[in-house]
């Protein structure tokens, strides 16, 4: 299945902007790196980068998941204002392969962002775009997986419709660490669950 590429919006919280979501950029390299300096950010995440070459590099990676069908990353921005449109985050999800029935979804914040509603926001809208053009190939449950340590992202999850599901062993390289495993279904399946359209809890 090719999926042409996106943009997403996430309504305005509170007096806080809209977010846009959308394909990353070579334009956002900079503040990826500078999102990446951030102590927070290289505690929770493996996939880094540290300077410019290393941003292209993942760049790099983005676009062939896209291309491949197995990795849809957004940038997540604040939509202040087109001119100054800033990056606060970013929302993913990983696909094992375009047919299957689980995929995971993964996000994070910008230190300078954390507070601002961006984490529920960014997924809320990853997710009702993950069930409106994956469902019809198969898309049942969405998968979300953060470290036990993670207090902040486990509040995320279970905000947006994603309850605790188990808790799942350190699994190394890509799950370093014990972890709570978070499932949200789609609404069609599963009438306790939310519909993916209807916003956070």
């Amino acid at each position: 299945m090719i999926v042409p590429a996106v943009a997403l919006r996430a309504p305005s919280s509170a007096g806080l902007p809209a977010l846009l979501l959308r394909p990353w950029r070579e334009e956002d390299v900079p503040a990826l790196v500078e999102a990446c300096r951030d102590p927070a950010m290289r505690r929770w995440i493996h996939q880094r980068a540290d300077d410019g070459a290393e941003g292209l590099r993942w760049l790099e990676e983005q676009r062939r998941g896209w291309a491949s069908g197995v990795r849809f990353a957004f940038a997540v921005l604040e939509e202040e204002a087109a001119a100054s449109r800033r990056l606060v985050g970013n929302a993913v999800l990983k696909m094992p392969r375009p047919d299957a029935p689980s995929s995971e979804v993964g996000y994070w914040t910008t230190a300078h962002a954390r507070g601002r509603g961006v984490a529920p926001r960014a997924l809320e809208a990853l997710t009702a775009w993950a069930f409106d053009t994956f469902a019809a190939s198969g898309l049942e449950r969405l998968d979300l997986f953060h470290q036990l340590a993670n207090e902040a992202s486990c509040r995320v999850a279970e905000k947006c419709g994603y309850p605790l599901h188990t808790t799942v062993p350190a699994s190394p390289p890509a799950h370093p660490a014990p972890g709570h495993l978070h499932v949200r279904r789609l609404a069609a399946l599963d009438p306790a669950v939310p519909d993916p359209r209807t916003g956070c809890r």
